[in-house]
């Protein structure tokens, strides 16, 4: 691991706003309460990277809890010190494998979920790892409540189309889809939040896919 990882390791185990592995546990069904300090709606972003969505989000909608959910350390740092550095009390961030989720999230404690720009896993091999695979998807229908939303962004159309699959087999009920988000009339405040690497696809004019589903 290289000195700049070691650093950032060392850094958020400092962070207020950064809770790791077995550390998360005792907030289970009590986010909004223990860490927070409140009532509010919980939302994550799963596989946050750098934790743009977590803190935009943060600064659009100050009466909700956001948690930036990824097992990167070093890339969690960026988002975490970024909400420190700005007064932006209303997000955390949470290093674990998001196959665990069930382990640090009680039934109906979420409200909405974000999964933003994840590893398409395009090998047929690693199908089971896809964040939309429907063992995914099943964690994720527990932990949320029932009029719960959920919303993909991805550059890959083939997780994209592997998603609509999985959620019409499953019954989900999908609110809206596109595969090319920046020519739709969808986008809003939230939608054009960008991250690292929407910013990258963008500039070699990648088309954006999106698709927001509830379980209702």
């Amino acid at each position: 691991m290289g000195k700049d990882k070691l650093r950032k390791f060392r850094e958020i185990d400092t962070f207020a706003n950064v809770l790791q592995l077995d550390a998360g546990k005792p907030m289970r069904g009590r986010w909004a309460a223990d860490h927070f300090g409140n009532n509010r709606p919980v939302v994550l972003e799963l596989a946050c990277g750098k934790g743009e969505y977590s803190v935009n989000l943060a600064k659009l909608f100050p009466q909700r809890n956001f948690i930036g959910v990824d097992y990167k350390g070093n890339r969690i740092w960026r988002g975490a010190k970024t909400a420190l550095e700005e007064g932006i009390a209303n997000v955390a961030f949470l290093r674990i494998q998001i196959e665990t989720i069930l382990e640090y999230f009680a039934p109906g404690e979420v409200s909405e979920i974000w999964i933003t720009f994840p590893d398409p896993q395009p090998q047929r091999s690693r199908e089971k790892k896809r964040l939309t695979h429907p063992a995914f998807l099943s964690r994720y229908r527990q932990i949320m409540e029932p009029a719960g939303i959920m919303h993909l962004k991805t550059d890959n159309d083939g997780l994209y189309a592997y998603t609509l699959e999985q959620l019409a087999s499953l019954d989900a009920s999908i609110h809206t889809h596109t595969a090319d988000l920046y020519h739709s009339d969808l986008v809003d405040d939230v939608l054009s939040i960008k991250t690292y690497y929407e910013r990258k696809y963008l500039e070699v004019s990648k088309n954006i896919n999106y698709v927001a589903w509830g379980w209702q």
